[in-house]
């Protein structure tokens, strides 16, 4: 079997029989584009020509110009097509199979302090566009949601008389959040000024700009770019960074790990650790920096 016709097998595999998302059959694809282009320089267009070597090879160039985490993911899609092909019987073995991954720096999540955070909150309210920032803001860091749930919200996602959210996380995995007493406070303010941010348009987005539709994303990016311009804070900050910090700031005033990870929406606690790293790794800071005898 040429190639080309094994990825295509594969990347329908992969769409029927195991439900890839749109995103992650475009991801897939490319790696394997790119993996074929590889192997076509090479003269190799038949599938069973392959072996283990030129995925090595393969592998030796792409660290030349892409980070590990890129390499890493090549490698992840690779394996998985040639157990494809294993499995189905395309191949005799899975020349993939003893093949180990680059080994991943791991690096900690940015996060804001406690009082930038209560810098980049002090948003004064003239406009209802004023209101509708602080009440995303507040919502995001005081709910430690991502940016995509947020600009999905909807009015009926909301529960202020029982104080919590309904989010659609990753995945369609739907979770329920509690809402903080700021949050409400906010939010309820903000729910006064958006009728007049409809434009008559019927629309059950929480979040509307100013056209009167569902916020965007580059819309939130621009609105929180403008904010850290505004009150002198680091740039280059992304909203992720206030979910960061609320899981962050909970475990270290001693949350129980287990609830955060219920409130962040993950589906393995060891995504959830590394905040404690991030605590860990501040204790230590704060250490050597202010301890008096913590250098000779």
């Amino acid at each position: 079997m040429n190639i080309e016709h094994a990825i295509n097998d594969f990347i329908n595999y992969c769409i029927f029989e195991k439900g890839l998302s749109n995103k992650t059959k475009e991801s897939y694809q490319n790696d394997l584009n790119i993996y074929k282009n590889f192997l076509n320089q090479n003269n190799i267009n038949d599938i069973n020509k392959i072996n283990s070597n030129h995925i090595k090879k393969f592998l030796k160039e792409r660290n030349t110009s892409e980070k590990s985490s890129t390499i890493a993911h090549n490698l992840t899609v690779i394996k998985n097509f040639h157990e494809y092909l294993f499995s189905h019987n395309i191949v005799k073995e899975n020349i993939s199979e003893f093949i180990e991954r680059p080994k991943l720096k791991k690096s900690l999540p940015k996060t804001l302090s406690i009082d930038d955070i209560n810098i980049l909150l002090d948003i004064q309210l003239n406009t209802a566009f004023d209101y509708r920032n602080k009440a995303m803001l507040e919502l995001m860091y005081g709910s430690g949601l991502r940016v995509s749930e947020v600009i999905n919200l909807t009015i009926n996602d909301i529960d202020i008389t029982n104080c919590f959210i309904r989010i659609m996380g990753k995945g369609s995995k739907e979770r329920e959040v509690p809402l903080g007493e700021y949050s409400i406070y906010y939010l309820k303010l903000y729910l006064e000024k958006r009728p007049f941010m409809t434009k008559k348009k019927v629309c059950n987005k929480l979040f509307l700009n100013n056209h009167g539709n569902g916020m965007t994303r580059q819309g939130f990016f621009k609105m929180l770019k403008n904010l850290l311009q505004e009150k002198g804070l680091n740039e280059n900050i992304s909203p992720h960074t206030l979910r960061h910090s609320f899981a962050t700031h909970l475990i270290n005033q001693g949350a129980d790990l287990r609830s955060i990870q219920e409130m962040l929406g993950h589906s393995d606690i060891s995504t959830t650790k590394i905040y404690t790293e991030v605590s860990e790794q501040k204790a230590w800071d704060d250490y050597n920096k202010f301890h008096p005898r913590s250098h000779k």
